[in-house]
């Protein structure tokens, strides 16, 4: 099929540009072997050396797939050229890995690490794409890179790539539903976001994972009001279906008290009125009263922001876009003022000059709507006037609609139309037709008596559905008059003999029965007919012939007793249970002998008892509990996904929720005086300027993304000058050095004082740091000589401006920097501080959602001096004092069972990892193996066969056992290289006289060999492997392991890695490489209070990091 399409597109000349057509004959052979060389020949093109071949091969391939042709045998050649310098080709090559990486997992899964580049990529395009990519690849392994990814994304630059960010949400979510906190936390970030690019596809995520979460919306709800007109449309209609829902979470019924007194008026006259004996006096007084309590209810005052809402969507009403026009009619359906919704009248019926699959969902929107509010649409009644050229749906709607709009005035108009409808020659539309004028009849009594004559008229029309269709409404209107009509029912008894549709003679024979009394003559006749061809009628048909033989048994039983016993047995055999036990039971109620009960007294009034007359509904009469313009709404049933409209609130929640604060709230400040505040502020621009320096790009771009200012060059211009003002500042200050060491005591009491008030909570902790940071900075200055070298001041960037800040900033600014990095260290009560300050400095952001911390800021560096901090670097820790720590004891070495004895007939195998070097392959992991005969006869030739591998991997055999004695034990030691994956080593374990199926596989913490590094490399190292490399976890520490050398023992148990020197007793560092690849491994546990802990992985290889976090969490928690 492929094939055939294939030629007729390059027959009609749309190939690509540059493509060579196929002029072959499509029935020959051929056409399938030119398609291999065509790949063949794209193949090359992407392993050539020149861009504009590598481009022609991808314009090619992406040509091929919108054509709706398979290339995923491409996938290989394309993903080679993920990192072409060539920016086109880089956009193309993503464009075709987003639509193949979902099939392609694990091809994809092996050049992660591109996709991962790209996400650092100059160019915003590309680093959409990567991420695109990267949400593509549904495998759970990558969950935990995705989430970097998409946290790095919310904090990029370009407002496109933050727009992607929020669509890779739900991908995560769907793919790991227990990541939602952490994505709560993203899509609240992004929800601030000041773009309208980003704003739709936020709110879409945030549908997706949190519709619950209505407080995220709070803050942001006027914002998204103002921007909802700039927002794309697609962004437009999920806005606004989501305001729709929150609105009628926060705001009161518009129509609160016209509904109130419309009930209140219509009750009181009915109650009253029934009530004649009642005084009149009594009657007055209440009256009086209900009154009082009405006038006494607060008039309806319409909330600001309710009105904002309302007045910010009117305008779309006059979108091109079909759905944002829908969006905002429901909107207006579910929340507007009942004075107010008429505005969306024109709107939907300018829609119905759409196409027909638009005017559809309008017209069932609008059917639902006209059974409410009819006046909206009354003046546009012509609109809804069937053509010709409609398709029968769009016709039954119509007339829906019409039949919702009669009333006396133009009932005349819609039953002239309805008259010319019935001549049509589509058979459905028509008996829809006949529906809708017995709907008109039944509501307005008027027009009853012309409906039912036009009826019988049609019950000579030559088509047998017209006919069935019209007897079976004037079967319901009969029900209503029926001692006027009996003419009509004669006339419908006679129809007996051609009417072959069931429904119809199902219905004659029910009207027949039903009113037997006025056809008394007719009525056995029918029955005798019926008795003749009961046998071949249809199930439906002889219920009722049973039915019209019991009811003339009971009013007339001379004439039809024996054609009732008749009818009965021939019931009693009949083929259907229904009508078996139909005619038992009437049996029974209607022929009474000794054992039939009292019931039976009473058969001609259950029989004939008087029945109410049917209302005709129209099917759309309890629609509206469904959201308008919502699939649910459609198909009239609850769809997957769909969020119930909430109803109104009794009393109206609190509506300062939605104030945003401009300024910090006083509370919190209460003891600092205005210019303290104003210090505070000045100095916060340099130290975070500074920290935007340091930590690269993605945080700079966080800063842009949440600064107050909103546009984006104007934050960009205000960070660059906070730069150079740290700079000036630093620059300017080191001759004011000696007049500020006197005052450092006093400015460290007031800080301390100041914190106290501020955080209450962390009062201890703070007091500690203070302490020591006096004691540090009294030393620091006595070891300073005056010969110190600039060199040793510039040692490292951050290191060097905080000291020096310290030393010789001006006063405020030597206040703000020392508090600034006291909470610096531990991270926790940053976070804490920075969620209460968030409502005026989105600066702190930064730290919310930075997913590590800044590689150079560590607690040595703000706790030590410079001097202290070279001191501790010039100590040489030889490898000998560090050995017992690199290497586990054996005694810790954990075993595994490779083959139970029960299994092995009496042999059993343990193995472990013996964490010694191999001495045959340096890239090979020893693995210990203890055999035990357990059984009476000694085993002989253990050896292994048949060795099963994932691709790279590798295994070096143990040497032959040529005889294991009865009770004795042997060990072996074999190698397996496992390529750096934790996939199981497959193999047979043979005896001379059986074998079995064994594996071996490797926790992630026996792939790795310990390494040693001093604490200045650690640091180097783990400033390189920063970004999607690091993975942080918080953890709280079990009650057994909250001291330094339990945190030491089992990580060294859970992993094989050796012990890096740390100047902080709050720190844990440990370091490997990978047995295969020598990819490095870095380790830290920094302790907190209560249990509280860090975990930090750097790997270079992300899912052995990934699942390394995992080992390590688990060895620390329980």
């Amino acid at each position: 099929m492929s094939s055939s399409s294939a030629f007729n597109d390059e027959k009609g000349g749309s190939s690509s540009v540059g493509e060579p057509e196929y002029g072959h004959d499509p029935a020959s052979g051929g056409i399938f072997s030119s398609d291999y060389k065509r790949h063949d020949d794209l193949k090359e093109m992407l392993d050539s050396n020149k861009d504009s071949l590598k481009l022609e091969a991808m314009k090619r391939i992406v040509a091929m797939i919108a054509r709706g042709k398979n290339a995923s045998d491409l996938f290989p050649a394309v993903v080679k050229n993920v990192a072409c310098k060539n920016i086109e080709v880089k956009k193309l090559v993503y464009v075709y890995l987003v639509r193949y990486a979902e099939e392609q997992q694990d091809l994809a899964l092996l050049s992660i690490s591109t996709f991962q580049r790209g996400l650092k990529d100059p160019n915003q395009l590309i680093r959409a794409s990567a991420l695109r990519v990267l949400s593509s690849i549904r495998v759970t392994i990558i969950v935990p890179i995705m989430m970097l990814a998409i946290k790095e994304a919310a904090s990029d630059m370009s407002p496109y790539v933050r727009k992607t960010a929020a669509h890779a949400i739900p991908k995560l979510y769907s793919l790991d539903p227990e990541q939602k906190d952490q994505l709560i936390e993203v899509i609240e970030k992004l929800l601030a976001d000041k773009t309208t690019l980003v704003a739709g596809s936020v709110v879409m995520a945030f549908e997706e994972v949190c519709p619950e979460r209505i407080d995220l919306i709070h803050k942001n709800y006027r914002k998204l009001c103002n921007l909802l007109i700039d927002v794309e449309e697609w962004g437009q209609v999920v806005i606004i279906n989501m305001l729709t829902r929150y609105a009628r979470t926060q705001f009161l019924n518009p129509n609160m008290n016209e509904s109130l007194l419309e009930e209140g008026s219509g009750g009181d006259k009915t109650f009253y009125g029934s009530d004649e004996d009642e005084d009149d006096d009594e009657e007055e007084k209440d009256k009086k009263e209900e009154a009082h309590a009405m006038a006494k209810r607060k008039p309806y005052v319409m909330d600001p922001d309710h009105r904002l809402l309302l007045r910010n969507t009117k305008p779309l009403l006059q979108s091109r876009n079909a759905a944002v026009v829908m969006a905002v009619a429901q909107l207006y359906f579910h929340l507007a003022p009942k004075a107010e919704v008429g505005v969306i009248a024109k709107a939907l019926v300018r829609l119905l000059r759409s196409h027909s699959e638009v005017q559809y969902v309008v017209l069932q929107n609008v059917a639902t709507m006209t059974i409410k509010r009819r006046g909206m649409f009354e003046p546009y009644l012509k609109s809804f006037y069937i053509r010709s050229t409609d398709p029968t749906q769009i016709k039954v709607l119509k007339l829906e609609v019409l039949t919702n709009l009669a009333n006396e005035t133009n009932i005349s108009t819609i039953l002239r139309e309805f008259q010319t409808y019935i001549k049509s020659m589509d058979k459905d539309f028509v008996a829809a037709t006949i529906q809708a004028i017995g709907r008109c009849a039944t509501n307005i009594g008027e027009v009853r008596d012309t409906c039912l004559n036009g009826l019988v008229q049609l019950l000579s029309n030559r088509d047998e559905l017209v006919v069935a269709e019209s007897v079976v409404v004037i079967k319901k209107l009969l029900q209503m008059q029926p001692e006027k009509h009996s003419d009509i029912i004669k006339h419908m008894a006679k129809l007996t003999d051609n009417i072959q549709v069931p429904m119809a003679r199902a219905s004659i024979l029910w009207l027949i029965g039903e009113y037997c009394e006025h056809v008394p003559k007719i009525a056995p006749d029918v029955l005798r007919k019926m008795a003749k061809s009961f046998t071949n009628e249809e199930d439906i048909v002889k219920l009722q012939i049973i039915n019209l033989a019991a009811k003339l048994y009971l009013t007339n039983s001379k004439q039809t007793k024996l054609l009732t016993q008749y009818v009965l047995n021939l019931a009693k055999y009949d083929q259907n249970y229904d009508i078996r036990d139909r005619a038992r039971f009437i049996r029974q109620l209607i022929v009474p002998t000794e054992k039939s009960g009292a019931l039976s007294k009473y058969a001609k009034k259950l029989f004939l008892a008087l029945k109410p007359a049917p209302v005709l509904e129209s099917p759309f009469k309890d629609r509206d509990h469904f959201q308008l313009g919502s699939l649910s709404h459609l198909l009239n049933a609850k769809a997957g996904g769909y969020q119930e409209l909430p109803d109104w609130p009794e009393a109206a929640p609190d509506p300062s929720v939605r104030n945003v604060e401009v300024k910090e709230s006083v509370p919190e400040w209460t003891k600092c005086s205005s210019r303290e505040k104003r210090k505070e502020k000045k100095v916060e621009k340099p130290f975070y300027s500074d920290s935007e320096g340091e930590s690269g790009p993605t945080e700079s771009a966080d800063s842009e993304s949440d600064s107050a200012s909103g546009s984006e060059s104007g934050s960009g211009s205000e960070e660059s000058g906070s730069g150079s003002e740290s700079e000036e500042s630093e620059e300017g200050s080191e001759s004011e050095e000696e007049e500020e060491e006197e005052d450092e005591d006093e400015k460290d009491k007031k800080k301390k004082k100041k914190q106290e008030l501020k955080k209450p909570v962390q009062e201890s902790e703070s007091e500690q740091s203070s302490e020591e940071e006096r004691k540090h900075q009294r030393k620091m200055k006595q070891c300073k000589s005056d010969t110190e070298s600039e060199s040793e001041e510039e040692d490292s960037e951050s290191e060097s401006s905080h000291s020096e800040s310290e030393d010789s900033e001006s006063e405020v600014e030597v206040k703000k920097k020392k508090k600034a990095a006291e909470s610096k260290p531990p991270s926790k009560p940053v976070k804490k501080e920075s969620k209460k300050e968030k409502k005026e400095m989105s600066l702190l952001d930064l730290d919310d959602f930075e997913p590590t911390p800044s590689p150079q800021v560590t607690p040595v560096n703000t706790f030590l001096s410079n001097s202290l901090v070279t001191d501790l670097e010039g100590l040489s820790l030889s490898d000998a004092v560090l050995s017992p720590a690199t290497i586990a004891p054996s005694s810790a070495l954990k075993s595994y069972e490779l083959l139970h004895r029960i299994t092995g007939e009496g042999l059993s195998v343990e193995y472990c990892f013996s964490r010694q070097p191999f001495s045959p392959d340096a890239n090979m992991v020893a693995v210990q193996m203890q055999f035990t005969n357990n059984a009476t006869s000694e085993t002989k030739n253990l050896h292994m066969e048949d060795v099963k591998l994932q691709s790279g991997m590798r295994v070096k055999e143990f040497p032959e056992i040529e005889l294991l004695p009865a009770g004795e034990t042997a060990t072996a030691v074999m190698g397996i290289d496992f390529c750096d994956s934790t996939q199981a080593a497959n193999f047979q374990l043979c005896t001379h006289t059986r074998k079995f199926f064994v594996s071996i596989q490797p926790p992630v913490g026996e792939l790795m060999r310990p390494v040693f590094l001093t604490e200045n490399e650690f640091k180097k190292e783990q400033g390189q492997l920063m970004g999607m490399n690091e993975i942080t976890e918080k953890l709280t520490l079990d009650v057994k392991c909250r001291n330094e050398h339990a945190i030491v023992q089992r990580v060294t148990t859970a992993a094989n890695l050796s012990r890096v020197p740390c100047g902080s007793d709050k720190e844990c560092r440990f370091a490997g490489r990978t047995v295969n690849s020598s990819s490095l491994v870095l380790v830290t546990v920094a302790t907190k209070e209560e249990g509280a802990a860090q975990l930090t992985v750097n790997c270079e290889k992300m899912v052995i990091g990934t699942m390394l976090v995992k080992d390590i969490l688990l060895a620390l928690t329980q």
